[in-house]
């Protein structure tokens, strides 16, 4: 609201690619080039993708004498199990998990982080989300609320109201035609 009265105040007059439209979808852009940009990073210094990353992280931050499950994983990054699954799948071949049957019921598959994966949760960079989260917090709740709702109304004007996503930053993830989340 005060960029409009600003623009209006001073009668600044914007050529079309100068639009404040245009300038919205730049910095739509420039959100998606950074969240990109990350995921480049991590791959490169932290050798695991942003979905591995939040994976091991969240194996990690479980107690010791915990039969953590991918059940388990998933509600902690909040992506659906089959995705999870197939996460797990990348980080045992590479040596970063194992899966074991550790309870009574012998259906329940436990994973547990290997020597390599402790490793690996040592190198990990901080996830952009938690960056963002930080920061956020240091803003006066009424901007955070604007913030908000102007993305709220971003979302609707894109037409995207309808889709689920959780709140992790990360471009490897798809939306499938099922609607279940996909890592690429």
């Amino acid at each position: 609201m005060l960029l409009i009265r600003f623009i209006f105040s001073n009668r600044v007059h914007l050529e079309q690619s100068d639009s404040i439209g245009f300038q919205i979808l730049r910095a739509i852009r420039r959100i998606i080039r950074r969240t990109s940009e990350h995921s480049r990073s991590v791959g490169k210094h932290g050798g695991v993708s942003v979905p591995q990353m939040l994976c091991l992280k969240a194996i990690s931050e479980f107690p010791d004498d915990a039969e953590v499950t991918v059940a388990m994983v998933a509600s902690d990054v909040q992506l659906s199990a089959p995705t999870v699954s197939r996460i797990l799948d990348k980080m045992e071949n590479s040596g970063y998990v194992c899966r074991e049957r550790k309870s009574k019921d012998r259906r329940r598959v436990c994973v547990s982080l290997t020597e390599q994966g402790w490793q690996r949760i040592e190198n990990l960079p901080t996830p952009l989300h938690e960056q963002f989260l930080e920061r956020l917090a240091t803003l006066d709740p009424i901007e955070c609320l604007g913030l908000l709702k102007a993305l709220e109304r971003t979302v609707e004007l894109m037409d995207a109201k309808g889709i689920d996503a959780s709140p992790l930053l990360t471009p490897e993830l798809e939306v499938g035609p099922d609607n279940t989340i996909q890592e690429d």
